[in-house]
């Protein structure tokens, strides 16, 4: 059983979801997890945990600055426990930038944090349009319509692999 830190950044909530169906399948391995909102991260004890997981999600082709910063201030003070790190984001859900090598946000955050987690991943992530505000929707919009995503405003579509989610929470159960 390891001692296991799930910190999360979301917006709409969908990588929160996808955070607590992977603490619901590590605490069926025996399991003990933390799941914590980035915010709350900065004045953690790491050395309390065994394995450390950071999920984050892209806002207009950017990770979270918090996240950003958590993995710089903290990449150090990681340096001996495993850790996983996965992105969600709705590039993901085009063949070849679904994995953590082929996905330009994974590639740039690692890149410019210097950081090499243990484990990598990356998920497509649900567009919702109804939830979206009027200008976040408009704009998502665009983007789908030059990327051929869904453009219609009644649209809620989870392109999320919830079998990889799972795949995943078995390599951070398995990881050393």
């Amino acid at each position: 059983m390891a001692r296991i830190c799930i910190v999360y950044s979301t917006t709409d909530g969908h990588t929160l979801e996808i955070c607590q169906r992977i603490q619901e399948l590590l605490a069926a391995d025996d399991h003990q997890v933390e799941l914590l909102a980035v915010d709350a991260a900065a004045t953690i004890d790491w050395q309390r945990f065994d394995k450390i997981v950071i999920g984050a999600r892209i806002r207009y082709g950017k990770h979270h600055p918090k996240v950003v910063a958590l993995i710089r201030n903290c990449r150090l003070a990681w340096a001996n426990i495993p850790t996983a790190f996965f992105s969600v984001n709705l590039v993901a859900r085009k063949p070849g930038k679904d994995t953590a090598e082929g996905n330009p946000y994974v590639r740039k955050l690692l890149q410019t944090c210097a950081w090499q987690p243990t484990l990598a991943s990356v998920f497509a992530g649900k567009l919702d349009y109804p939830s979206c505000g009027f200008l976040d929707r408009h704009i998502i919009r665009l983007i789908m319509w030059i990327t051929r995503g869904p453009t219609n405003l009644d649209a809620c579509v989870d392109f999320t692999d919830w079998s990889a989610v799972a795949d995943f929470a078995r390599r951070i159960s398995r990881m050393r």
